[in-house]
């Protein structure tokens, strides 16, 4: 719970001035709409877990750096719901930003986001510019090309389009992203920690795939069958659904497994299994691995 307000918290401050009184009002209201009420901020949480883990030196740019990956998140969904993209009327239970504000206002929110993720980090670290690069490298590689979410948006539209790199890029890259950002604000070496955020972040996907497949539209907040729709790889038809079943646990498993040596592994052990096994839809009890 105290981590859960952390990240509220380090959001709003982010957003304080972003959407203040001498922002235009509609974009204001954009930007305040695509942030809040958010999903389960799961990315933000394995930053701040993380860098607890590792003594949680640094807890302002911890905050910082979770707001950061927080906001880029929510600027690909903007992004991604665009009628450009995959036009989805619904995000996290509500109209998607376009839907609610107009395109002109989504695309501007969106690219809005990602400037406010890297000023929040740049104050985050305004007193130790080695650190501060460190995290912009981190951040920009989970972002950009050729490895990071851009990069797995740009994958669709693409004619062959391979599994494995897809969702490394679409989803797996900002979950790395989430790991080595949290060490980095906690002053540890971050490489360490990259498989970790690599077997959450395809767990995630494979969830999520598997999601798409079993759960109604209602239930997740936002469209579904778009991978059948606009032929994209997904795990759970690729493998089955048992068997995306059986990579989903071998994944939360790996997950658990590799975290690195620091004081508080024990504890983030418990969390990241307790995290993964979250993921998996209450539908997929009926179903063999």
């Amino acid at each position: 719970m105290q981590q859960a307000k952390r990240v509220e918290m380090a959001l709003e401050m982010a957003l304080a001035e972003a959407a203040g009184p001498r922002s235009p009002p509609l974009l204001a209201a954009a930007l305040r709409y695509a942030l809040f009420p958010g999903g389960h901020r799961i990315r933000p949480q394995i930053v701040l877990s993380v860098a607890r883990a590792c003594g949680d030196a640094n807890p302002e740019g911890a905050d910082a750096a979770a707001a950061a990956i927080e906001l880029l998140h929510s600027a690909s969904l903007i992004h991604d719901d665009l009628p450009a993209f995959d036009d989805a009327g619904t995000r996290r239970g509500k109209p998607s930003v376009h839907v609610q504000f107009g395109e002109p206002i989504a695309v501007l929110a969106g690219d809005a986001l990602i400037i406010l993720a890297y000023e929040t980090l740049g104050r985050g670290f305004a007193t130790d510019p080695r650190q501060l690069g460190q995290l912009v490298s981190i951040v920009s590689r989970a972002v950009g090309a050729p490895g990071g979410i851009v990069a797995g948006q740009a994958w669709e539209s693409e004619t062959a389009i391979p599994l494995v790199d897809y969702q490394r890029a679409k989803t797996g890259a900002l979950f790395a992203g989430a790991t080595l950002a949290g060490a980095a604000a906690a002053g540890w070496d971050p490489e360490p920690w990259r498989a970790l955020g690599e077997a959450i972040g395809e767990a995630y996907q494979v969830a999520d795939d598997l999601r798409d497949l079993l759960c109604s539209a209602e239930e997740l907040g936002k469209p579904v069958g778009q991978d059948e729709r606009r032929a994209r790889p997904n795990a759970a038809t690729q493998l089955g659904i048992g068997g995306a079943k059986t990579r989903l646990t071998a994944l939360a498993d790996l997950a658990a497994d590799s975290i690195p040596a620091c004081p508080g592994a024990e504890e983030l052990r418990a969390v990241i299994r307790a995290q993964t096994r979250q993921l998996f839809p209450s539908q997929l009890a009926q179903f063999a691995a």
